[in-house]
């Protein structure tokens, strides 16, 4: 593809929407060099949900430019061009490179070097070729549609910044991101539900609803839950509680750092250690060797290769656990050990990759790890499996597919643990899927590095899918670790761990919820869920003996003690997504009564409070996702 290399299997799967994309992204190639001829183009692939092209260019691009930009595009799909394949040499690649006619509408006296260095990239073996439309030539493996009048219903969406190769020693270049589809109602559509996710994006509604924050002097990626997103994430908390104990779960909880030495056995270290955070020793142990000379890199090597024991803030909860189920002489009866914590795991992600509560580098996981024989496998993925079905069905979240994950063959460098160890969990996550009669799916090279997982794809109410509950099955940690438990023949076997996480990290499933409810939470899991509206100060007594007695049903109200008017109070409610608002003025305070209103359903009418108390309580107990019916009085 336009400089983005991909093998020729990954290339012959483009499907015919990618195929278009990348396309659109030779227009427009050829539209940025009709306005700016000396730019120098670098790599131009499709993506999700659309397409990019990167640029060297003196002009610093903003999205005042697109209208020109879109322009020429529109021209050249005008022109319909068709886009042609000429398959040359290496050599005569090269030729075209250096005189600057790759990635160019004409030959021109500047060296085309990005190209040129891509031409490096290629397999001696593999076919070169370059793609033409109308006068643009670029270095390109293809495929592409038949003619640039094919790429009519397109959009430019954005310019970033990004470093040639994604290597921040390489050059800085500019990246202009667009999108194309089959027609333009399939394009207006699409932008339709850009701006509905971005009216729903959970970084605008934390900051307006006070959910959360994220400061530059504590970091990024480290999520402050401020009150009110604190009590969200508590309500989750208790509920999958209450789940586990039901399911006969032990809670525990681990240390935030764990010795290296541990990883290394897990395997997490050294498998992930680009992606966690940097290893440390004891400071007196670390001066000594300094004052002796070690520089910074020799210390980390000898971290990294156990010449000095050191330490780590933990990737993961599982061998905290396993040494749990290790300090205790275990008996056959004893299993299935079912240990379950909210945990704490540190990432580190690159700053480019964070994003909001969505990607971050400190998360809370609802983990939990179970110890079982061979035989419990079935029974108790099968209870995985049902948990998060409970957890995704209480949010109305029934719209997704199971995703079965597992090791690739061909890359068996990426995985612990034997062939046979493998083909046996892998058989029995599919035991279980099949078993309950789920629909499901199979993509290799999606494994964790120790076993194969089961997880939950959510689709969102815009259609946007979440990778969320996950069940893996794990023979090689075990083996690791060397656990055991004593048998029915009094001899020691070797228990199977299974890993689950019904929502995975908090912080990216609370985000989640942000966006999938637009900040408007189901009654159980709001906030603040009743507001009381004084009319005026003679009712505030009444308001407060409204709210007592919602307090004794635990429910988190406030009364808006205010001068405002009384309209200016309702909207200030609903700005708040709270609920209910309960408005009393004289009438009601002296018939004990409550007029109700809802955030989306607008005016429930005038009710006796207990009426309303009887309808607040079953909605919350039940978990209701709509508010419960008033009865008529």
């Amino acid at each position: 593809m336009s400089a983005d290399r991909k093998t020729l299997d990954e290339r012959q799967q483009m499907s015919d929407l990618e195929r278009l994309r990348h396309s659109c992204a030779h227009v427009l190639a050829t539209a940025i060099l009709k306005i700016w001829p000396d730019a120098q183009l670098a790599a131009g692939p499709p993506v999700e949900n659309g397409f990019y092209y990167d640029i060297d260019l003196e002009h610093r691009l903003t999205p005042d430019d697109f209208e020109k930009i879109e322009e020429a595009m529109k021209a050249e799909v005008k022109a319909n061009n068709p886009f042609e394949k000429v398959v040359i040499s290496r050599e005569e690649a090269l030729a075209l490179a250096k005189s600057g006619r790759i990635a160019a509408l004409s030959e021109r006296s500047i060296e085309s070097t990005f190209k040129v260095d891509l031409l490096e990239d290629i397999p001696e073996d593999e076919e070169i070729s370059i793609f033409k439309n109308g006068d643009f030539w670029d270095l390109c493996a293809g495929p592409h549609v038949a003619r640039t009048g094919n790429c009519k219903a397109f959009k430019l969406m954005s310019v970033a910044s990004a470093f040639y190769k994604g290597n921040k020693d390489n050059p800085q270049l500019q990246r202009i991101y667009g999108t194309c589809f089959k027609n333009k109602t399939a394009l207006e559509e699409h932008l339709v539900k850009l701006e509905e996710a971005r009216k729903r994006d959970h970084r605008k509604l934390g900051r307006e609803l006070n959910l959360f924050s994220i400061d530059e002097q504590v970091g990024q990626g480290l999520i402050l839950w401020k009150p009110k997103g604190a009590l969200v994430r508590r309500q989750l908390q208790d509920f999958i509680t209450v789940e586990l104990d039901k399911q006969d779960y032990y809670q525990v909880y681990t240390p935030h750092i764990g010795k290296l030495d541990l990883y290394r056995t897990s395997g997490h270290f050294p498998y992930y250690e680009e992606s966690q955070y940097p290893a440390f020793a004891e400071r007196d142990k670390l001066e000594k060797l300094a004052s002796e000379g070690s520089t910074c890199s020799e210390l980390m090597s000898m971290l990294r290769d156990g010449e000095i024991e050191g330490y780590m803030l933990k990737p993961m909860n599982c061998p905290h656990h396993i040494k749990i189920f290790a300090s205790e002489h275990r008996s056959y009866r004893d299993l299935p050990v079912r240990l379950a914590e909210f945990g704490t795991v540190y990432r580190w992600e690159q700053s480019g990759e964070l994003g909001g509560m969505t990607r971050v580098r400190g998360f809370t996981q609802d983990d939990a790890h179970l110890f079982c024989t061979p035989e419990q496998i079935s029974d108790e993925i099968q209870g995985c499996l049902g948990l998060v079905q409970k957890v995704l069905g209480t949010l109305g979240m029934n719209d997704y597919r199971v995703r079965l994950s597992l090791r690739d063959p061909a890359d068996a460098d990426k995985y612990v643990g034997s062939e046979e160890n493998w083909d046996n969990a892998e058989a029995a996550i599919r035991e279980a899927v099949e078993s309950l009669g789920l629909d499901y799916t199979e993509e290799k090279g999606e494994a964790a590095f120790y076993g194969p997982k089961i997880d939950f794809v959510v689709k969102d109410v815009i259609g946007r899918d979440w990778q969320l509950g996950t069940v893996q099955v794990d023979y090689n940690l075990p083996e690791r670790f060397d656990i055991s438990y004593v048998g029915s023949d009094n001899k020691p076997h070797r228990p199977v761990m299974i890993h689950r996480a019904p929502v995975g990290s908090l912080e990216r499933f609370c985000g989640l919820l942000i966006e999938h409810f637009e900040g408007k939470f189901p009654t159980w899991l709001a906030p603040e869920q009743v507001r009381i509206l004084p009319i005026g100060e003679d009712q505030i007594a009444d308001a407060e003996a409204v709210a007592e007695k919602l307090k004794a049903l635990n429910a988190r109200v406030k009364i808006d003690r205010t001068s405002d008017k009384i309209g200016a109070k309702i909207r200030n409610s609903r700005l708040d997504r709270v609920p209910y608002m309960l408005v009393i003025g004289k009438r009601e305070a002296e018939q004990n009564q409550v007029s109700v209103r809802h955030r989306d359903l607008q005016d429930l009418g005038v009710h006796s409070v207990d009426t309303f108390l009887e309808a607040f309580g079953h909605e919350v107990s039940a978990k209701l996702l709509q508010p419960a019916p008033l009865a008529s009085e």
